[in-house]
């Protein structure tokens, strides 16, 4: 049977350029005549998928089912030979980088804006995968982005909406459709990598003396959360809260960040909740917080990284390959890579960067201070891996220590004894001027090219601390993969004291510039446990007053106070 190719007349968009997770604006601007349409026939231009399988998913956000939709109509007139969707058109982004590697797709379409609000009137967003999992390279969403400046029509099969609550086997045109439980392959690749009989007799052992709490935020992961906590540990239904995905995630701000998931954390103080857990929007993001115990995105892949080939059976039985972090995230894993003689990377932000590495056999565990913490087993960064991760660790170091309680302050307390602590802050100032974001970074630049800040020495007012500038820097990366070049990735100030300070500019934001400060001290393990167990702010307070007097930051973006503050 023939189905009608049609081909629909249109004109570009002024900045359809993907950035690091795909393409994010708001809602509205996806709404505009054409404009969705133009950026996925621009994708079919760019990666010929005629004859290929391709994977549809996303977090659910609103926009979402209806692009489902669009996607079906482009791709099968494009020719595409299959379609694998999750059901409802839910796939967290980590569950949909499982599905492409499981069922060997040759890429796949996630409908997220990540951490960012879903609704009317907030974010939506599309990124393209490639065959390994993995986000688009650069090379990739390049030529995507060139196709989008030159488009002129695009093709549609016109058919009724596929009802996507169906599982099973259908048909989408000439093209084959099958749509999967959202949940069950990437609940099966968990429980073939940790040891779920070890956590679950250890939680059901303490049941009194550790609980846990699950936040899903109202993103995707809530049905992931309840499987695994719920039907498979066999906890209570108290122990999952916000389970429920919703268009607009409820209304709140689905990133795991002490700021946006504050009901855990009030919980978890007012209930004295020993292990509390949230991950973001599209699930690839995660935050690990106890009574009175938060857990830096820095400390968090040091722990794992530390424990992995002790705890975890996919480490035992793999090894470790190497180690990896992003630039602005702090050294802690660089300190447990020298103990135990691996390779450690430093790569941009973008999880795509980790991909290369993973493909050569040279890294397993790596993170980003930005919440996201993974491993090889998939592409993506994976927040509710990384949950099961500590649990896992927490099990099992509990399994060790039989006579007293290991929970997730007594960990970050012993890994200090052994490693020293990067204290380690992010300041956030979303939404800013464009214009005097610009100008700040232009600013740094001069003292880059001039070198009008090396050696100078700069005082703290509040804590009399001195800090002399090293040097300021961009920071530039040579893939040793490929060989590929990523300029102007950062700027750092370094102190003689090994502290530092980054500036970047985020591309993970739907309008305006959201501008970024990452502040680190290092204080080694010989300071002793009263300076190690220091409140973080508290230990960062004068590199922080120092930091902005340098970079006049208030002054360039009118901000007296960031958005956000981890």
């Amino acid at each position: 049977m023939s189905y009608q190719v049609k081909e629909v007349k249109t004109k570009p968009y002024d900045g359809q350029k993907p950035g690091t997770s795909g393409l994010r604006k708001r809602v509205k601007v996806f709404q505009q005549p054409h404009y969705t349409e133009n950026f996925i026939q621009a994708i079919f231009d760019a990666v010929d998928l005629k004859g290929k399988t391709l994977v549809i998913g996303g977090d659910g956000r609103y926009l979402s089912p209806e692009t489902v939709q669009t996607i079906l109509k482009i791709g099968s007139a494009n020719g595409v030979a299959k379609f694998i969707i999750g059901h409802n058109g839910i796939l967290s982004t980590p569950a949909a980088s499982n599905i492409i590697r499981k069922y060997k797709a040759d890429g796949g379409i996630l409908l997220t804006a990540s951490h960012n609000p879903g609704g009317p009137n907030a974010d939506f967003g599309i990124k393209y995968n490639v065959s390994n999992g993995g986000p688009a390279p650069e090379n990739v969403t390049n030529k995507i982005f060139e196709k989008t400046k030159s488009i002129s029509s695009y093709k549609v099969i016109e058919l009724a909406p596929l009802d996507l609550s169906q599982k099973g086997f259908t048909a989408y045109g000439p093209a084959n459709v099958e749509i999967i439980d959202s949940v069950s392959d990437y609940l099966q690749l968990l429980q073939s990598i940790f040891d779920f009989p070890l956590i679950k007799d250890f939680l059901h052992s303490h049941k009194d003396s550790f609980k846990v709490l699950f936040d899903g935020m109202h993103g995707v992961t809530g049905p992931y959360g309840h499987a695994i906590f719920v039907e498979t540990l066999g906890l209570p239904e108290s122990s999952v809260q916000n389970a429920q995905p919703l268009p607009d995630f409820g209304g709140g701000h689905p990133d795991p960040n002490l700021t946006y998931a504050h009901e855990l954390v009030e919980r978890v103080e007012r209930e004295g909740i020993h292990f509390g857990a949230a991950s973001d929007g599209d699930g690839d993001r995660n935050m690990i917080y106890g009574k009175g115990a938060f857990v830096t995105p820095s400390d968090s892949v040091a722990i794992i990284a530390d424990w992995a080939a002790e705890a975890i059976p996919y480490f035992k039985n793999g090894g470790i390959k190497g180690l990896a972090r992003s630039m602005p995230t702090s050294a802690q894993i660089d300190k447990v890579a020298a103990k135990k003689g691996l390779e450690c990377h430093v790569v941009p932000t973008g999880w795509k960067f980790f991909g290369n590495l993973m493909d050569a056999g040279r890294l397993s565990i790596c993170g980003e201070e930005s919440f996201g913490t993974g491993s090889d087993h998939i592409r993506e960064k994976d927040g509710v891996w990384a949950i099961v991760a500590w649990l896992n660790i927490l099990a099992y170091a509990n399994q060790q220590s039989p006579n007293q309680l290991v929970g997730i302050k007594e960990l970050l307390q012993k890994h200090y004894a052994v490693y020293g602590r990067s204290f380690f802050s992010r300041y956030d100032y979303e939404e800013v001027s464009a214009v005097g974001a610009q100008s700040l970074v232009d600013a740094i630049n001069v003292h880059i090219s001039t070198g009008s800040l090396a050696s100078t020495s700069h005082v703290s007012k509040s804590t009399g601390q001195k800090f002399t500038v090293v040097d300021v820097t961009n920071f530039d990366y040579t893939d040793p993969i490929d060989g590929s070049v990523s300029r102007n990735q950062g700027q750092i100030i370094r102190f003689d004291d090994g502290s530092r300070v980054v500036f970047r500019l985020s591309g993970t934001g739907s309008q305006g510039a959201t501008v970024r400060m990452y502040v680190e001290r290092y204080v080694p393990p010989e300071a002793g446990p009263e300076e190690l167990n220091k409140d973080t702010q508290e230990g960062l307070k004068g590199l922080i007053e120092v930091a902005l007097h340098i970079s006049n930051l208030p002054d360039f973006l009118g901000r007296d106070k960031p958005t956000v503050i981890t």
